[in-house]
């Protein structure tokens, strides 16, 4: 994959149904199955992520990675919906993706980037600490990062 072709911008609702079949089939591929009804935000991803941003990635004509920030009453944000098709996987389109959701955390004047994954799931554990998230802790086999966005701990 060329990443000098790739786009990344706001997601449109004509994305609806490409955007959410990407991130299924990415699930699934990650847990062997998939119970749709764990997903609800994702049949109407313009509302469930419209306070927030919620960007895909695009070569040409087709999605090829999504990723969104919701926000928090905190002055936070939170990375979800990480997702890169699986032919188009470590060459860059995830990281493209999360640094645009890092700027537009920090020009909506966020003061950290809150994120979890699962603990067994280290492909995804070291991209987000390449990214510079840290790890908080673990919880129910969950991992949790932060990322602050302000030099100033006391904003953190």
């Amino acid at each position: 994959m060329d990443t000098e072709q790739l786009s990344i911008r706001p997601f449109r609702p004509a994305d609806q149904c490409a955007a959410k079949a990407l991130i299924l089939k990415g699930l699934e591929e990650h847990w062997g199955t998939l119970d749709p009804t764990l997903n609800p935000d994702l049949d109407d991803i313009a509302t469930s992520y419209g306070d927030g941003t919620f960007f895909v990635a695009t070569q040409g004509d087709r999605i090829v990675g999504t990723g969104a920030l919701k926000l928090h009453g905190d002055g936070s944000g939170e990375v979800v919906r990480m997702s890169v098709a699986t032919d188009c996987r470590r060459q860059g389109v995830g990281r493209r993706i999360l640094g645009a959701l890092i700027e537009d955390g920090r020009a909506r004047g966020l003061n950290r980037i809150v994120l979890e994954t699962t603990a067994t799931w280290q492909g995804a554990i070291a991209f987000y600490q390449a990214a510079g998230f840290t790890v908080t802790h673990h919880k129910d086999g969950d991992i949790y990062f932060v990322l602050p966005l302000w030099p100033d701990p006391e904003k953190a």
